[in-house]
């Protein structure tokens, strides 16, 4: 009976229903951090760098559609630079594809992962963080208050009118006195106990998920600055003008042979003809001659 007048004292109900009413929430809330971080791990796990280029629609479409991890899934992809292919013509004249950057994979960062993929962004920010880190201050600050409100209540109740008077008073101002200590000494349990339970749930549940996220993230994506794929471009520019200008400077000669070759293929065979057939129409004119003259002298000897 004693025990339960206790444990029914308004002030030790008030700490013990905080205390059990916040612990159960933050639980919950560790446990679906965990859930979606560890299901998040798991896909990511399921890409590789050398296949990303290939598969990076499957990955947008199960990031975005993924609300624990959109919003910064968003901004993330915008920081993204993916290498492009220009068509060129190797030596046999035969179109081949380069990627513009040569020293990089297909899909890079300009930022960090890290500044997107975060402890703000996939943890703390999943519930209220602020008010869990000053819940053992409350805790602790409800003992003086309940232990000093049961003080004055004791003294409130004292009379030393008569001697039976002053007994009960005095054996009130004892029990009360007691109830008071035992708040204090529960509210500052109360608050160790909520301070080490919390540091070991996050430790476990969120903060080692949350670095192999981050691990997977810097696997899959190279992180390039912008000035230096700013340098890989002007590099690769560069070296597409030299070609070209490599290419204007032989076009004329090229063109050169290449009209030469095609006049010689084309017109001198009908030259060719074109004077045979000349020749051989001259030399019927002058054998028709020849017949003509014969003629005259045969006619002139006849006569």
């Amino acid at each position: 009976m004693q025990f339960l007048r206790i444990l029914f004292n308004p002030s030790i109900l008030i700490v013990l229903i905080t205390f059990f009413s916040i612990t159960i929430y933050y639980v919950k809330k560790v446990n679906y951090i965990n859930s979606n971080l560890t299901n998040l791990l798991s896909f990511l796990k399921t890409f590789k760098k050398y296949d990303l280029g290939f598969r990076f629609k499957e990955l947008d479409n199960a990031m975005s559609s993924n609300p624990y991890v959109s919003c910064a899934w968003a901004e993330f992809r915008n920081t993204l630079v993916f290498s492009e292919s220009v068509s060129l013509k190797d030596e046999k004249n035969d179109v081949v594809f380069q990627n513009i950057s040569q020293s990089t994979s297909n899909i890079q960062t300009t930022v960090d992962p890290i500044y997107f993929f975060n402890e703000e962004t996939l943890v703390t920010s999943k519930f209220n963080y602020k008010f869990i880190q000053t819940v053992p201050t409350l805790l602790t600050g409800l003992g003086p208050l309940f232990t000093f409100l049961n003080i004055a209540v004791a003294f409130s109740g004292v009379n030393f009118s008569n001697q039976e008077n002053t007994l009960k008073s005095v054996s009130h101002l004892m029990t009360s006195m007691q109830l008071a200590a035992l708040v204090s000494v529960l509210a500052v349990g109360s608050s160790l106990i909520f301070l080490v339970l919390e540091r070991i749930l996050y430790n476990r549940k969120c903060k080692a998920p949350l670095e192999e996220t981050q691990e997977c993230f810097y696997k899959l994506f190279d992180n390039i600055s912008s000035e230096k794929f700013l340098v890989e471009l002007l590099k690769e520019a560069k070296i597409q003008n030299n070609s070209i200008t490599n290419l204007l400077s032989v076009l004329p000669s090229q063109f050169k042979d290449s009209l030469d070759k095609s006049l010689s293929n084309i017109f001198v065979p009908y030259l060719e003809n074109l004077i045979f057939g000349v020749n051989k129409l001259q030399e019927k004119i002058v054998i028709k001659e020849s017949r003509k003259d014969s003629d005259v002298v045969d006619n002139l000897f006849e006569g």
